[in-house]
Formats: C-alpha cells, sequence, structure tokens
C-alpha cells in the first residue's frame, strides 16, 4: 500500500500556518474586528527629497471632512535595514510547493508593470534600455517583481533583490513584441494614411469617404475599449495578488498610451458611435488597488514628446492633397495626449503614487518612484462612521503646525469605499463592474487565477505534493480528467498525484444554528503546454459540514485532498494548481513546471496514512464546473 502523499505533506502543515504569523498583517486596509483604515503617506520636500523625523502630533487626518483619531503612527525609511527585513523561504522536500511568498514584513514591494498592450514596440525597446540603466545603478536590496501585460497580466519575475536575475530578466526574457490593438506601423519614412484620406485622394464620392470614415472610426474606437479593458482587468487581478501581502507597494506601470474617456467626433457621420467612458471602471479599480495599499507611479514609455506629423522623416504628402487635414491631426493628437497624461495623474494620485510623462530619463523616474515609495509614514485611524452602506469616503491628510508652511508635498490614497468589513467577500473580493461598452467579457478572477503565467495568489495558504504516480507511462488519460477538445493530448501519457494541504484558518465556513460549520472548497490543476493551450483539467469540490470539534482538528491539522490528473509523457507541460475557497471567491495558486518533477521516483508503498480530512465526504464529491 502506497504512503499517501497527503498524509506526507500534511506532516508540515501546522509549520506552514506557524510560519505565517507575521502575515497577520496580510489583510486588506478596511480589516474586520479592529476596522483600521490604512493611509500611507510620502512627504517630500520641494526638490522631491523625503522628509524624515515627522510626529503623530504633525498630522491632521479627516474623513468626510470630520476628523478622525491617529491610532497607530509609524515611519518607514528605506534606510532602515531592519525594516525590510525578509522571512526564510520555507525548506521543502523535493516535489513539494508552497504558495506562500516570503516577502519584508514592513517597508515597500516594488512592482514593475511593461505594458506592451499600450505602448509602440520601438518605446518598449527604450524602456528596456532604461531599466538596464537603472539596474545597474540600483540601491543593494531592492526586491522587484516584474509583470507583463499584453491581453493578459503574466508574471515574468516574483520578488528578488538579486541583481543577476533582475539583469537576466531584462536581457532575456523582456523582448519588444508589437500590440495587437494598437496601430504601430514599422516605416519611419511613411505617412499614415487612412483607406478615407486614400479614397478622398483618388476621388471617391462623399457618402463613400464618409462610410470608410465612419467604419475606420468605429474600429479605433472598439480597439481602444478593449485595451481599456484588459488593462483595468489586469490591475484588477493585481490588487487581487497583492493584497494578501504585507506593507505597501509601489507598482511603476510603463505604458505608452491609456485614453481614458473617447468624445464624440463632430467630423463623423455619427459622432456618438465612438464616445465611451471607463471612469467609473476605474473607480472601481483604485479602490481595489487601495485595499491592498498599492501606490501606481504612471510612467510614459514614450518619454519626451514631439507632434509626429511634424517629424522630419514623413514626406508629408498626404498633407500637400489636404491641407486642412494637418490642423485637424496637430489638434486631435494634443487632446489625446493631454487626455493620457490627464488619466495618469489620475491614477496616481487616487492611490497616493505620482506620474512621469515628458521626460526621457525613464531610469532615473523608477529611481525616485522607488525613493519615495519606500520612505513614508503609516498612519491609522477608526472611523467614527460606523455605518457601512459601501460607499465612497473621502480621505484628508494635512500637517498642522510650524510644518503647514514648509511647502511639503504630501501623497496618498484619497479615500475607500466602505463596505462591511465582516462580510466574507469584501471589495477586494468583488469583480470589476462590467462597463457600459461590452467590448469584452466581464473580467472573471476564476478565470484570470487559472490562466497559465499570470501572478499565483496565496489568499488560501497551502502545501501541495506533485510526484509521478509510478515510473510507467499509460496509454489511457485518467477518466476522471477533463481533457480539452480543441488540444487533443496525445500518448503516451503520465499520471501525477497531486496531493493539497491547505491551512485551516484560510477556509470559510459559516457557522450554522445546530453548531456546526459549512463551507464548500474546490480543488484543481489545469495542464497547459509551453504555449499556454490549456490541455487537460482535473477538479473536484467538497461540501464540508464540519461540527465544532472537527473545526477545531480542521485549524490544527489543516485539510487534506488528492487528485491524479495526466499530462503527455514527452512533452514539457505546467501544472496550474489551485485551491479556491468558494464562499469568499480567494484563491491559493502554485504552478509547476513538469521537468521539476518528472524525474522524481513515485511515493514509496507503506501502510494506510489517517484521513487527512477531519470530515470525509460521504460519497464521491460533485465534480467542479
Amino acid at each position: 500500500m502506497r504512503l499517501s502523499p497527503t498524509y506526507l505533506v500534511l506532516a508540515g502543515i501546522t509549520s506552514l500556518a506557524c510560519s505565517q504569523t507575521p502575515s497577520a498583517t496580510r489583510t486588506p486596509a478596511l480589516t474586520a474586528g479592529t476596522q483600521l483604515v490604512v493611509v500611507d503617506v510620502t512627504v517630500q520636500d520641494r526638490e522631491g527629497h523625503p522628509v524624515h523625523g515627522l510626529k503623530p502630533t504633525d498630522f491632521k487626518v479627516s474623513e468626510n471632512k470630520s476628523t478622525q483619531t491617529i491610532k497607530t503612527f509609524e515611519e518607514q525609511a528605506a534606510a532602515n535595514p531592519d525594516r525590510a527585513k525578509v522571512l526564510p523561504p520555507l525548506k521543502l522536500p523535493p516535489g513539494v510547493f508552497t504558495d506562500f511568498t516570503p516577502v519584508p514584513e514592513n517597508g515597500a514591494l516594488n512592482i514593475l508593470l511593461l505594458d506592451e498592450l499600450n505602448t509602440p514596440m520601438k518605446d518598449q525597446s527604450f524602456v528596456r534600455d532604461q531599466l538596464r540603466r537603472y539596474i545597474r545603478q540600483a540601491n543593494p536590496g531592492t526586491r522587484l517583481a516584474i509583470f507583463g501585460l499584453s491581453t493578459h497580466l503574466v508574471m515574468l519575475q516574483g520578488f528578488t533583490s538579486d541583481p543577476e536575475i533582475l539583469k537576466t530578466i531584462t536581457d532575456r526574457k523582456l523582448i519588444p513584441r508589437a500590440s495587437v490593438l494598437l496601430d504601430d506601423p514599422v516605416g519611419s519614412n511613411t505617412d499614415p494614411t487612412s483607406l478615407a484620406d486614400t479614397m478622398s485622394a483618388i476621388g471617391a464620392n462623399a457618402e463613400a469617404v464618409a462610410n470608410m470614415q465612419q467604419f475606420e472610426a468605429d474600429t479605433s474606437s472598439f480597439q481602444t475599449q478593449l485595451r481599456t479593458r484588459y488593462t483595468l482587468d489586469a490591475f484588477n487581478q493585481l490588487a487581487r495578488y497583492l493584497q494578501t501581502l504585507p506593507g505597501r507597494k509601489n507598482l511603476l506601470w510603463f505604458s505608452g498610451s491609456f485614453p481614458l474617456a473617447i468624445f464624440p467626433d463632430s467630423s463623423l457621420d455619427n459622432p456618438f458611435s465612438v464616445a465611451s467612458d471607463a471612469s467609473s471602471e476605474l473607480s472601481d479599480t483604485t479602490a481595489l488597488l487601495d485595499r491592498a495599499r498599492v501606490a501606481v507611479y504612471p510612467i510614459d514609455a514614450r518619454g519626451l514628446q514631439t507632434t509626429p506629423m511634424l517629424d522630419a522623416s514623413r514626406s508629408g504628402s498626404a498633407y500637400v492633397r489636404n491641407p486642412g487635414k494637418l490642423a485637424t491631426d496637430i489638434s486631435k493628437f494634443m487632446e489625446t495626449n493631454a487626455q493620457e497624461h490627464m488619466t495618469m495623474d489620475q491614477i496616481a494620485q487616487d492611490t497616493g503614487g505620482h506620474a512621469f510623462y515628458n521626460t526621457n530619463g525613464l531610469a532615473d523616474a523608477v529611481a525616485k518612484s522607488i525613493d519615495a515609495g519606500s520612505n513614508f509614514y503609516t498612519v491609522t485611524y477608526t472611523p467614527t462612521n460606523h455605518d457601512w452602506k459601501g460607499e465612497y469616503r473621502k480621505i484628508r491628510v494635512e500637517l498642522v503646525g510650524a510644518d503647514a508652511g514648509r511647502g511639503l508635498v504630501l501623497a496618498y490614497r484619497h479615500g475607500y469605499i466602505a463596505n462591511d468589513p465582516n462580510s466574507h467577500r469584501t471589495a477586494a473580493m468583488q469583480p470589476a463592474t462590467q462597463p457600459a461598452s461590452t467590448v469584452a467579457q466581464p473580467f472573471s478572477y476564476d478565470r484570470a487565477a487559472m490562466q497559465r503565467g499570470a501572478p499565483t495568489p496565496s489568499e488560501v495558504l497551502f502545501k501541495v505534493s506533485v510526484l509521478p504516480d509510478s515510473n510507467a507511462t499509460t496509454d489511457t488519460i485518467n477518466p476522471k480528467n477533463h481533457p480539452s477538445p480543441t488540444n487533443p493530448m496525445h500518448g503516451p501519457f503520465r499520471p501525477y498525484d497531486v496531493a493539497f494541504a491547505v491551512v485551516g484558518s484560510n477556509l470559510s465556513l459559516t457557522p450554522q444554528p445546530d453548531g456546526r460549520r459549512s463551507g464548500m472548497v474546490e480543488f484543481l490543476t489545469y495542464v497547459y503546454d509551453v504555449n499556454g493551450k490549456l490541455l487537460n483539467i482535473e477538479g473536484e469540490s467538497v461540501s464540508m459540514n464540519v461540527t465544532p470539534e472537527n473545526y477545531a482538528r480542521l485549524l490544527k491539522t489543516g485539510l487534506g485532498f488528492e487528485l491524479q490528473v495526466s499530462t503527455p509523457a514527452h512533452q514539457d507541460c505546467f501544472l496550474r494548481i489551485a485551491v479556491h475557497d468558494v464562499p469568499s471567491g480567494r484563491y491559493g495558486v502554485v504552478e509547476v513546471p513538469t521537468e521539476m518533477v518528472a524525474h522524481l521516483p513515485p511515493p514509496p508503498d507503506a501502510p494506510p496514512a489517517p484521513p487527512a480530512s477531519p470530515t470525509p465526504p460521504q460519497g464521491p464529491p460533485p465534480a467542479s464546473k
């Protein structure tokens, strides 16, 4: 009889739970029970240098114009190495993985988001050159994570302070790619002539030209709305990933174009067909970022811009044929540019960051952002208004006394959504509101959490053992699996035993009138090939209804479960493994390349292990949809 992998991995579940003791701070800004609002405030002088040594009496905090009493106050300084003490990594045996991310208990985390969706290729190359320059001169110990955005969010590198790893990422993984939704002409000596312009130049009738102009404008508006939607979805996903990590996070967002609103175009037959406004959706997104203590630092990847219509590399022939078009194009460029910078300023102001644009010194902008975001004051207060109705509450922080007249600049988040802190499903767990323009599917966190290469959230902490079921391959797929009909797998196949051990206190079990607690947990394993194609799924859900005695045991020993999933034996794959706490919508996820476990020996034969679950399900659990 084989020794249960679940028993092996559960043997260390208590140590995993104990190692999370410092992560008690891993909570949203508004926490259940204490009902604290956490506000990180950066204070700089006129030259942009951080100001240290301020006291609680130097600050005044108000909420909706009502003065609040500061409950705790702490200065976080980048120069203090004790502030950034990192928890040691867990020592796990071969084939055992966890979604726990060791990060500093205090201080700040820095995230670089490279946005190829909204950035032309030539500007992406410029950003990468500037990042290499920054990494060469970065202060030792600066911890960075790097993400990429195309049509979805991808984690390129988790948090690390190793400069060699960061250099490898910028040198090898950051290859510029053209955006699928952005006009990105390659030829520098050609004019951007539309089909409508060409038709007009060859003498087409006015109605045909107007129809083509309307079609091109509608297409451009559709692509812009898609980019807006994908970008906000990526921010929502980042907020969910970062909210479980302690402390402040500085999100440095390199983007080349992100218009929040498209205004009616009076030159079209149907001016309002192109109009859209995502301001409401942006407010929802910044609320999630605020709860996760994320300050956004937008950095315009295009650097110092000039009017492209007047570029010497262009022939200008299009404007010779139509002189009035030059003035129209310049006006549209200036208007769009101003709107994009206003959006950058708004996101920065709402989250406590700072926007950088019209500068070629991107490496300097990175250094300034990290310096500003690493020197701050953390202020907390308990709101005097205890009526949680889901409304937006404005926060105002001021300096008082002698410091009020020193011309110091404060940056902080300017509000929060006052949801009930005792609710299981808080605002940080809600999907984003669907935009009025349904140009894309509504954001699905369930779908995003299981996407290949995406951030691996740790909202539910767990360990998992991944071992080959045997040294032999099989000709058939596990009958419980759900292989993809569009991406068929070809044998032979290698089955893997996937054994979960979940920290019990992370599960939402609702008290019942009879004293029991009920909930539901999903255990999922998705198989992807190296190109990100989904090949196979295995998932089961467990309905729980536990007695008080078994609930106490669950908190102490954790919850165990096992799945078996088949992969192509002679093909490298990725296993996206997750625990989903259904009532709260929280996820814990790890991603395991099969090359890391394919060579490991199967679990040894041994006497049966004791049951891992405090209340084994009655009969087979229902299959997950």
